[in-house]
Formats: C-alpha cells, sequence, structure tokens
C-alpha cells in the first residue's frame, strides 16, 4: 500500500501546476465572466501535450497511466473546471477510439488527435435521452456504402472544434433490447447536413461550449463506422465512460482544493474583532471540515485510477469515486463560501465560480443517482465487494 506519487508522476504534476498558475489562474475569472473562448490556453495545452493523454504512444500521443490522466484533471480544474471540459470530452473519445476503432481508423485520426492538430468530444445525449442512452431516436440507415444520419443531439462539448466526433445511433431501431441495434459512427465536421445549431446557455462550466447538433440526412461512409461491426456501439460508449468518470472525480477534487486554498487564505488574511477568522472556531471547524472532505475525496480517486492501471474491471471503483468526490466539491465549495461571508457571493473572488461549477460533477458521466444503483447491483450480484 503507496499512497505516493511515483517520481515520473511528480513531476508531471509539478509542470501542469506551474502552467495552470501561470496561465489559466490569473485569466479565468475575467475570461469566465466574458464568455471569452480560452484560445490561447488550448494551445498551451497542446504544447504539453495534454491532447494525447489517452492516445497510446504508438500513436504519437502520451499513454499516461490512469493516475496521471487524473493528476491533470484536477491540476486544470484547480485553475479552471471549464478548461478541463475541453480536454474532457477529447479524451474520452481518444481513449474509445483507441480501444474500439479499426486499425485504419487508428492511424487516420489518433496521431492528430494527440497533438490537438484535431480535436474530438462524444455525441450521446439527446433531448428526450440522456441518462437513458438506449432511448435514443438518432438513426442510420444503411444506403450501399454509406449509413444515412437523421436526428438531435444535446449538450455536446467540443461540438464546435470536434472532427470528427464520435455519434451514437441506432443502426437497429427496432432491436430488442435496444442496446444491440446501437453503434458509433465517426462523423466528419465537413459533412453535409452536419450542423452545430446553438451554444446551449449555462450556470457554469463555462469557458467550453455545449451544444445542440442536428443531423440531417447525413452520409457517413460504412467504413467510419467505429470498430466495424454493428451492434456495439453502447458498449464502446460505456467502456469509455469508466475513464469518464476518473476524469469528473479528479475535476471534483480540483474544485474541492481551490475552494480550501482560497478558504484557507481568506481565512489568514482577513481580521474581524481584532484578529484573523480563521482564529474563530467556527471558522477553524468548517476549515477541518473541507480540509478532510478533500483529502478523503483525493484517496478515493487515485485508488480507483489505480485499479484501472492494474488492468481490472472498475466500473464500481470508478462510480464510487465519482459519486464520492463530486458530492464534496460541493459540500467544499458551500463552506469556503460561507468562510468568505458576504464577499464569496462577489464575482471579484473565486468562490462563486466554485459554486457555480460545481453542482455539474454530480451529472455529468451519469448521475449520482444513476450510478448508486450501479455500484448497488454490482454489490448484490457479487461482482465487487468492499471489504
Amino acid at each position: 500500500m503507496d499512497f505516493r506519487l511515483t517520481d515520473e508522476q511528480r513531476l508531471f504534476r509539478d509542470t501542469l501546476r506551474s502552467f495552470v498558475d501561470k496561465e489559466i489562474v490569473p485569466v479565468a475569472r475575467e475570461w469566465e465572466h466574458s464568455g471569452r473562448y480560452p484560445t490561447e490556453i488550448v494551445e498551451g495545452m497542446k504544447q504539453l501535450g495534454l491532447f494525447g493523454l489517452a492516445v497510446p504512444e504508438s500513436y504519437g500521443g502520451l499513454g499516461a497511466d490512469t493516475v496521471s490522466f487524473g493528476l491533470a484533471f484536477e491540476e486544470i480544474s484547480r485553475g479552471w473546471m471549464g478548461i478541463a471540459g475541453i480536454l474532457g470530452s477529447h479524451s474520452v473519445s481518444c481513449f474509445m477510439l483507441a480501444r474500439h476503432g479499426t486499425e485504419e481508423q487508428k492511424r487516420q485520426y489518433l496521431p492528430d488527435l494527440a497533438t490537438g492538430a484535431r480535436r474530438t468530444g462524444i455525441a450521446l445525449t439527446e433531448p428526450g435521452a440522456g441518462t437513458d442512452l438506449q432511448g435514443i431516436r438518432t438513426t442510420a440507415r444503411r444506403d450501399g456504402d454509406d449509413y444515412i444520419v437523421n436526428g438531435t443531439k444535446m449538450w455536446i462539448t467540443n461540438a464546435r472544434y470536434a472532427d470528427p466526433l464520435p455519434v451514437l445511433v441506432k443502426t437497429d431501431p427496432s432491436a430488442e433490447p435496444a442496446h444491440k441495434g446501437m453503434s458509433i459512427l465517426l462523423v466528419e465536421a465537413d459533412s453535409p447536413g452536419f450542423e452545430v445549431t446553438a451554444d446551449i446557455g449555462k450556470l457554469g462550466y463555462k469557458g467550453t461550449e455545449s451544444c445542440e447538433v442536428v443531423l440531417t440526412d447525413v452520409r457517413v461512409p460504412a467504413s467510419q463506422l467505429l470498430g466495424g461491426v454493428e451492434g456495439r456501439g453502447l458498449q464502446q460508449a460505456l467502456s469509455s465512460l469508466e475513464t469518464g468518470r476518473i476524469n469528473i472525480a479528479a475535476r471534483s477534487v480540483g474544485i474541492a482544493q481551490r475552494a480550501y486554498d482560497e478558504a484557507l487564505n481568506y481565512a489568514r488574511e482577513r481580521t474581524a474583532f481584532g484578529r484573523p477568522i480563521g482564529e474563530f472556531q467556527a471558522v477553524e471547524q468548517r476549515l477541518a471540515q473541507i480540509a478532510v472532505r478533500l483529502q478523503a475525496a483525493r484517496l478515493m480517486t487515485y485508488w480507483a485510477a489505480s485499479r484501472m492501471d492494474d488492468g481490472v474491471r472498475m466500473d464500481t471503483e470508478s462510480g464510487m469515486a465519482k459519486i464520492f468526490a463530486s458530492e464534496q466539491a460541493l459540500e467544499c465549495a458551500i463552506d469556503s463560501m460561507r468562510i468568505h461571508g458576504g464577499y464569496g457571493y462577489s464575482t471579484e473572488f473565486e468562490i462563486e465560480r466554485l459554486y457555480r461549477d460545481a453542482p455539474l460533477m454530480s451529472i455529468g458521466e451519469g448521475t449520482n443517482d444513476v450510478l448508486r444503483g450501479v455500484v448497488a447491483k454490482a454489490l448484490l450480484a457479487g461482482k465487487a465487494t468492499v471489504r
């Protein structure tokens, strides 16, 4: 049992920490409130090779271990969680392509995705189907050497930059159970009939776009069927969301860390009744609770990540980490806001952004309520144990 990072992981974290402190922290509040797209930060992430986190070295990526993968999302989210979203959807898609794509698909896309010359995302959710992906209505009808795709996708991160965009479709709408008729197609951005129609307004999670995507009679070559076999789309997506849950858990740790940092500094610097507020017991109690929640969330997240690096199935572990860390992020943000008092509600302080960003962590990559059911079913079936 070793809770220490390796020398390589520590160097990676320190490099990221320096980048975040120099390039993200100074501009995050202003750019987030103005709605400015973080182009310069994206370029910096390209230079660090971060778009290749989930791309194997043989295709030009970093081929990062899962703990390092989590470290990247923790550090970036400490600076600005919305930036992590740009990298998150891209990485989930890269992981899916690397694991399930044909050799031709990997050679065609992964080298450019690794450098950020191409970027991607993943189009699963629809207006009437989010958690219940088997309820999607987007269809892909075979027509000779092509599929003809029709449907609408919602909440698609990176939609305006994704090329290709993996789209979950029904290649056999009559299949029972429904997942046997679901596939993923790699849709090129310049395909006629493919349109990003709207950016969705959000409480938080700004810096990256979340869009509606409409596909109208879009012709997609059959060679763009992920893995080359119909009926495997849902399994391909769900296996990739295991890494997505590590990503969300690590983002949650980053939010909690920043909430702790802001609370600690404020408790030391703010005075009331002639002394720092950190000397008052009520503030001490809140600060200690933030620290406890933060460290517990971090340990659970990197425990789940290390399990994935061990090569074992870890849908239960990643689900547990995502549930716990996301809820701690919100609690830490709230307690940090309370320590700040009225200033915590001000847009001139960082904490209000953390408070707006944190709730999404309990929704993204599977809602916490659904994931509790997943964890419970695995425990009851004996597929996972806690001991």
